[in-house]
């Protein structure tokens, strides 16, 4: 699928009739599946093309969505996915990678420039699939991404090993369970933006989450924002947001 400016840019070189940009222009913004309305205009708008939710769907519903995101886009991600969807997708799929520790179901396309600078903080070991999630969703929409885990609050050394690398970055995710403080600390030593990841890791208080993420929404620290419990992906594509402001302020 092509953007506005790349399709005025063909009307203008020639490769392009008008009728055929009109006609592209006349496309309803979305493909209705029956079960899914499939949101092809989305990259448009955001930059950002749709992705995959696979948890609750069936494998014919997620080989039909796929297949018309690849066909649209040439690439398609997938979220929350089992080994058993991506056994399925990857009959009809080929090249369809899997990564059983964040979930995540994706086609990616050849040679993807990864720019930028974000680097990806756990407060433990526990806190990594929630952590590749974000890594790797970030990765997808092509930014350059640098994993530093386990240096959480019990042993700040760990972290303050790394500080040069995480001052560099132009946006910090902080992945953290048990008290979630990692991203407090990590919002009073960097001068970008710090997101913060509450995950469900921890004891019977800890409730699932809810205290690392009352922790993270309480922070004294300034520049953090806190996504939902466990939301590696949410966290992923807004520090893809924060990389594309940071490059085009530093183009412009």
């Amino acid at each position: 699928m092509m953007d506005v400016r790349e399709i005025l840019q063909k009307v203008k070189n020639n490769e392009l009739s008008i009728a055929d940009a009109e006609a592209y222009f006349r496309r309803a913004p979305f493909e209705e599946l029956g079960y899914a309305k499939l949101d092809t205009h989305r990259y448009s708008r955001s930059g950002f093309a749709e992705v995959v939710f696979c948890s609750g769907k069936t494998d014919e519903q997620l080989v039909q969505i796929f297949k018309h995101l690849v066909l649209d886009r040439g690439e398609a991600l997938g979220t929350r996915a089992t080994q058993d969807q991506y056994e399925r997708l990857c009959e009809i799929f080929p090249d369809m990678q899997y990564d059983p520790v964040s979930r995540l179901l994706k086609i990616v396309s050849a040679n993807k420039e990864l720019r930028g600078r974000v680097v990806v903080c756990t407060a433990g070991t526990a806190d990594i699939p929630v952590a590749e999630e974000a890594a790797q969703t970030a990765e997808y929409f092509g930014v350059y991404v640098e994993r530093i885990y386990d240096v959480g609050v019990s042993g700040l050394h760990r972290l303050l090993a790394h500080l040069e690398r995480i001052q560099s970055a132009y946006c910090v995710i902080a992945v953290a369970g048990m008290e979630g403080a990692l991203a407090s600390v990590l919002g009073g030593l960097v001068r970008n933006p710090v997101i913060g990841v509450p995950t469900s890791v921890g004891y019977g208080a800890g409730a699932q989450g809810v205290s690392a993420l009352l922790t993270m929404l309480n922070s004294c620290a300034n520049g953090v924002a806190t996504v939902n419990i466990d939301n590696g992906y949410g966290a992923g594509y807004l520090a893809a947001q924060i990389n594309r402001l940071a490059l085009q302020k530093g183009e412009g």
